[in-house]
């Protein structure tokens, strides 16, 4: 890593001890910082996957019931009765603190299961059809939510590490370097000053 090219000081060296304190501090507090962000990663990660696996669950519940549905009441009749089918559903957005940190989501208000339709020329199988695509849409809004912050924490992550990465590799390391060129540049200047006074005094005693 090559050095600052600056003068071999004494106001340069507090300098640079100063830049090299301060360096030294923001990495291991980003180091921290990185660490609990990684934990809560991983901790959503795993929260997703066992929604993944909630989601695959509910999927082969609903799609199965169905093709019974379909078997049983007809295409012409499913279609009648989805006209009638509305929910509104309401999106928000909303921080959420991780690692003393606020990053956005998105919050989804599921409405309140209705009954739009009669009981006339319907089956509790074409109840317990709605039922599980609600309960698979529900487990859906749920994803959304968690990746939305999955990605931006994953993002976070990767800039700290480059800010990590930059104050181990290039920036402590310059400072470091830069630090010992000076102090030894002064200690050589004070060697050569000790030097000349030395020689001095020995050319006054012979005076």
């Amino acid at each position: 890593m090559a050095r600052l090219n600056i003068a071999p000081t004494k106001s340069n060296l507090l300098m640079m001890k100063e830049q090299l304190a301060v360096s030294t501090n923001g990495y291991e507090l980003l180091e921290e910082k990185r660490e609990i962000l990684v934990r809560e990663l991983m901790h959503l990660v795993e929260r997703v996957k066992l929604l993944e696996k909630d989601i695959d669950e509910a999927v082969a519940k609903a799609y199965p019931a169905f093709k019974r549905m379909l078997m049983i009441d007809g295409a012409d009749q499913i279609e009648r009765i989805s006209h009638a089918v509305h929910y509104d559903f309401d999106f928000t957005e909303k921080r959420v603190n991780i690692g003393g940190m606020s990053f956005p989501t998105i919050d989804v208000i599921m409405p309140e299961k209705e009954l739009f339709y009669s009981f006339v020329g319907t089956d509790a199988n074409m109840d317990a059809t709605i039922n599980s695509f609600f309960e698979l849409l529900l487990l859906l809004t749920q994803m959304a939510s968690i990746r939305t912050i999955v990605w931006r924490l994953a993002e976070e992550v990767r800039k700290t590490q480059r800010r990590v990465n930059a104050l181990d590799k290039m920036i402590i390391p310059q400072a470091r370097e830069t630090k010992a060129y000076i102090e030894s540049a002064l200690e050589e200047r004070d060697r050569e000053n000790v030097f000349v006074l030395k020689a001095l005094k020995k050319k006054n005693s012979k005076n």
